[in-house]
């Protein structure tokens, strides 16, 4: 089975993304300064955002509430898209109800056609513990939503939290966390290992690999990479050494374990973090848990080969269980948040340069801007920072926040 050449779609449109998921920004040596951009109260306008922004050419921030929006689901609401202006003020775009999705948990891609793609890892008609097994969804510049796909938990797979890339036919692929067989999945869960899949045009799937939870790995959290020929992404468990796997689907169909985690000698394990890639053709990415003697998680390097570089083991003090992806400028240095430690114990945004050494450059407090960062960082052409806390804040619904350099 022979893939088309695939793009991760990061272009300047009205609508979408400007600037967002930048691989390499021109930083600017000078001070900073952090700022909470918006605070989630739950309700009506969302809470605990877990997805990567999208920043516009006039300043205009895009994203994903998992939860809040309305009570369609309960207490909690089904997640809201929202768009917030340069100043902080939102603009609810969309309210999930449980038919169209609930828990929206990925980043949004745009098209030139001013629509947005992504995930809702919940929600639609089918089973999966009576919450639907989640799907794939279009929004509009008006913000109509149509559900492009619903998971049904079965061959194809179920609850996809990763976000999406696309091709230049506009095909999409993406990851599905559980799902795909009907057995139950070694030591992760009770129904399949996680499918990778490509949606076309006409709204068919086709899976690309079902997970086993062997060697090839299981849970696959985190959206793809594409160098234009080849998928890459990150299971998070299982594989040969119990630690999650990177993996590789070619150009045609074929699947290859690149790394398997081990979690001891200084290796990490539970890979939720997604994957950047260089010119050179190494891939870099982030592991929960691992590396040091807490288990405090990692940054790793994998060169072509697939030979694995640990660049950094967080201790605790400088960052707890990084769970994100990471960015990395023209020079060199990756920029990256951790979900806990650092001098409050509620997390960290953080710089690496090219030997390593890290510089700690916002420690969150949860009372005031935010804990618990799951969502990558995105970076403008400035070097300027925008992201979102999970938790926290002034109602503990989580925040948007941006450091300017």
């Amino acid at each position: 089975m022979k893939l088309p050449r695939i793009i991760s779609f990061v272009k300047s449109i009205g609508f979408g993304l400007g600037i967002a998921l930048v691989p390499f920004a021109s930083l600017a040596a000078h001070g900073q300064t952090f700022k909470v951009l918006h605070p989630f109260e739950g309700g009506s306008d969302g809470a605990s955002p877990q997805g990567a922004l999208l920043r516009d050419n006039f300043g205009n921030l895009y994203g994903t509430t998992s939860v809040g929006g309305n009570q369609d689901c309960g207490k909690e609401g089904c997640g809201a898209v929202f768009r917030l202006t340069s100043t902080g003020s939102e603009i609810i775009l969309h309210r999930f109800v449980q038919t169209d999705g609930a828990i929206p948990s990925a980043n949004l891609l745009p098209d030139a056609a001013d629509n947005v793609y992504s995930t809702v890892s919940l929600g639609g008609p089918y089973g999966c513990d009576g919450k639907g097994c989640g799907g794939i969804f279009k929004m509009d510049k008006t913000g109509k939503l149509t559900l492009l796909y619903a998971f049904t938990g079965g061959s194809d797979g179920a609850n996809p939290y990763a976000g999406l890339i696309r091709d230049h036919a506009g095909n999409l692929y993406g990851a599905a966390f559980a799902g795909g067989t009907t057995g139950v999945c070694p030591g992760t869960i009770n129904f399949g290992c996680g499918t990778v899949f490509r949606l076309d045009t006409a709204g068919k799937l086709l899976v690309l690999h079902t997970f086993t939870g062997g060697n090839d790995g299981a849970a696959p959290y985190a959206p793809l990479l594409t160098d234009g020929e080849n998928l890459y992404g990150t299971a998070s468990s299982d594989g040969a050494f119990g630690g999650g796997t990177v993996f590789k689907i070619d150009s045609k169909g074929n699947f290859s374990v690149l790394h398997a985690f081990t979690g001891v000698a200084g290796d990490g394990r539970v890979p939720y973090g997604g994957l950047i890639r260089d010119g050179l053709g190494n891939l870099y990415g982030t592991t929960l848990a691992g590396g040091s003697v807490n288990s405090d998680g990692t940054v790793y390097k994998l060169d072509p080969t697939g030979k694995e570089t640990v660049l950094h083991a967080f201790i605790g003090t400088d960052g707890q269980s990084p769970w994100a992806s990471l960015v990395l400028d023209k020079n060199g240095n990756l920029f990256g948040t951790t979900s806990f430690g650092g001098a409050n114990g509620d997390g960290t945004v953080f710089e690496l340069d090219k030997a390593g050494n890290e510089t700690v450059l916002h420690n969150f407090l949860s009372a005031t801007d935010g804990s618990a960062v799951i969502s990558p960082i995105i970076m403008d052409a400035a070097g300027n920072i925008y992201g979102t806390a999970d938790e926290g804040g002034p109602f503990d619904a989580g925040t948007a926040f941006e450091i300017l350099r």
